[in-house]
């Protein structure tokens, strides 16, 4: 390699490390917080959350609550209305609860009335609407058709795998699993889990314990660990070869 090889290399690698710097720092400066609310205007923006930059679209605001210690992810989608500039009258259309995560490319999408309860985490790109479109006349296009809504709940501690679709009318209970890629509508009972198109129960929890039965039972974590000293038990973990 010749001396202006090597120093043009040198060049462009200084280049790369100082975009990635000055990247780094823009989505620090860009975030939305309740301390640092940007053009937005949330009914409720709470303590500790943050909508992570860059930002998704992101209307009617002034109708979604968002809790406190929340995560959204970049490029996430949180609409309530048809468009700006709607007057959606008094009540919050879409509700996030505090403690709170929500998948990069994720989109909520209100008109009526979306309530996400506490501790509720979901994976990248899920779609949760209220919502649908009528075919019930022939003789027009489906697009220009009176939409039909319906409230969607999702309870407490429940979990939403990558790419899930919750449909208007969905009703999930508390610590629900919903697995990737299904399509959920109807109501869910309390500590179940379901897959599929459309989604159905797989697994439930009952008073004898999960049936059917877990295939692996995790251990569970000792009361007051602190981050680091989980990392350092996975690392043993790992270590030791899952043993």
């Amino acid at each position: 390699m010749s001396l202006s090889q090597a120093l043009r290399g040198h060049a462009r690698g200084a280049v790369s490390r100082a975009a990635h710097r000055g990247w780094r720092a823009l989505q620090r400066a860009a975030s939305i917080t309740a301390e640092q609310p940007g053009p937005y205007r949330f009914r409720r923006l709470g303590a500790r959350s943050k909508l992570a930059f860059p930002v998704g679209s992101v209307f009617g605001e002034q109708w979604i609550s968002v809790g406190a210690g929340c995560i959204i992810g970049e490029h996430v989608t949180l609409s309530a209305g048809l468009a700006p500039g709607h007057d959606l009258g008094t009540a919050a259309v879409v509700t996030i609860g505090d403690r709170c995560t929500i998948g990069r490319g994720s989109h909520i999408v209100g008109h009526r009335s979306i309530t996400i309860a506490d501790d509720v985490w979901t994976g990248p790109y899920i779609y949760i609407t209220d919502q649908n479109h009528s075919y019930a006349d022939p003789d027009r296009p489906i697009g220009t058709q009176w939409p039909i809504n319906d409230t969607v709940e999702i309870g407490p501690g429940s979990w939403i795998g990558a790419g899930a679709i919750i449909l208007p009318g969905a009703k999930l209970g508390r610590n629900v699993v919903v697995a990737a890629g299904s399509v959920v509508r109807g109501t869910v009972a309390d500590h179940s889990v379901v897959a599929g198109v459309p989604a159905k129960v797989v697994r439930r929890r009952t008073e004898s314990g999960w049936d059917p039965p877990l295939r692996h039972t995790p251990t569970p974590l000792p009361d007051g660990i602190t981050h680091d000293e989980l990392v350092a038990l996975l690392t043993e973990y790992d270590a030791s070869g899952g043993q």
